[in-house]
């Protein structure tokens, strides 16, 4: 079976960003489980798994046009203390998570910590980069109704809600 629209695909990965690993699945000894055409992968990457099968290896570079975009400049936001749920232990570079008021979450790098505010870098900490994905599919099936209406995909074992 062949990965697309609709179609759950389970993979490992390891992503390497300027020759530096930053992430594996291999870690974890867990394969992630992806809804492919619900957002869920940066564009780059799910364009790249579309018509693989259980068994196909890629080495794929995603440009920052198709992963995070590129840096934009003014991005720095200063925001009160009271956002961050562990502002006493953040420091400058750090990566930390926001929650948004309209849901969701936004991956930040703090700038600056002040007495009462830290100020922050809304650029995504992987924007302007070119991201290397190694990826082995171990499988591909159609999505049940209950992921498709949930917008995502149910690993084998885990809690459905």
């Amino acid at each position: 079976m062949k990965a697309g629209k609709d179609k759950v695909i389970a993979i490992h990965y390891t992503l390497t960003v300027d020759g530096e690993k930053v992430e594996s699945s291999h870690d974890r000894d867990e394969q992630l489980w992806i809804l492919l055409g619900h957002g869920q992968l940066i564009p780059g990457l799910e364009t790249a798994l579309e018509g693989r099968e259980a068994g196909d290896t890629l080495s794929v570079d995603v440009a920052p046009a198709d992963a995070y975009g590129e840096r934009q400049e003014g991005q720095i936001q200063r925001m009160s203390k009271k956002y961050f749920p562990q502002a006493n232990r953040l420091k400058p570079g750090m990566t930390t998570v926001l929650s948004l008021k309209e849901g969701g979450q936004r991956a930040v790098t703090v700038h600056k910590v002040g007495m009462s505010a830290i100020d922050v870098d809304l650029n995504h900490p992987m924007a302007g980069k070119t991201l290397h994905f190694d990826v082995t599919v171990g499988e591909v099936r159609d999505a049940t109704e209950e992921e498709v209406q949930h917008g995502h995909a149910h690993a084998p074992g885990s809690a459905e809600h």
